[in-house]
């Protein structure tokens, strides 16, 4: 479905990633780990058009997305969360689902991926009406997948969604993205809480200074006795 093939991206004049090479199929959950600093963040970016690649290529069933506009690519079928959400904090609750699916004419359209947003996150129906700034971390994190759900992606990428969120959001939210691969899309999560993540994940790569330090399956990662000690703390 994606393949990443040695992208090299430069951010403020730095090299953030170089030559990373990530393969995703479809239907799986992939999580990307590594420290602060590591190039998790650069990583997302340059698949969702919000960086430009300096080389490589990123493809996305079959097609060359790199050097086209985020738009374009949300209009492909990909949907991006970033890390700090970007609300319209004065917004409602309503209105902030309705601009994620602003690519839709008719009403009708919309009518599905709403289901689902409601179904994965109940409190967000109760709370319509709300300011989007009224809500909790966690709440609004919520809100912030529920608007990239509404584009109806084929893919859909996290970074860090955990962030600044009370435990007990986290595992709701954690649970939320295995139903949201039940329901047929491909996850691709950025995330630091690894324990966490890979409990859920089909795979994951670790990034280390900007390059891929370590790959495998769930499984193989959470037994290798380097990964433990490093990132898992055990």
């Amino acid at each position: 479905m994606l393949s990443v093939h040695e992208v090299t991206t430069a951010y403020q004049g730095l090299v953030a990633i170089s030559e990373v090479t990530i393969e995703i199929a479809k239907g799986e959950i992939v999580l990307v780990a590594g420290a602060n600093g590591a190039g998790k963040s650069t990583l997302v970016k340059s698949i969702a058009g919000a960086e430009r690649p300096r080389s490589g290529s990123v493809t996305f069933d079959g097609s060359r997305i790199d050097g086209l506009q985020q738009h374009v690519i949300t209009a492909r079928g990909i949907a991006y969360v970033p890390e700090n959400r970007r609300l319209f904090p004065r917004l409602s609750v309503a209105d902030n689902l309705r601009l994620g699916s602003y690519m839709f004419r008719h009403e009708a359209d919309r009518d599905d991926p709403l289901k689902l947003v409601f179904e994965l996150f109940p409190r967000l129906q109760e709370r319509l009406e709300q300011r989007a700034e009224t809500l909790s971390g966690g709440e609004q994190q919520m809100l912030a997948i529920g608007r990239a759900l509404m584009t109806r992606p084929r893919l859909l990428m996290l970074d860090e969604p955990s962030q600044g969120i009370m435990p007990k959001l986290v595992s709701e939210i954690f649970q939320a993205v295995k139903k949201i691969r039940d329901a047929g899309m491909t996850v691709l999560i950025v995330e630091q809480r690894m324990a966490e993540c890979l409990e859920i994940a089909d795979r994951a790569y670790i990034l280390q200074t900007g390059r891929v330090l370590m790959q495998g399956t769930a499984g193989e990662l959470m037994d290798n006795p380097d990964v433990r000690k490093a990132y898992l703390g055990l």
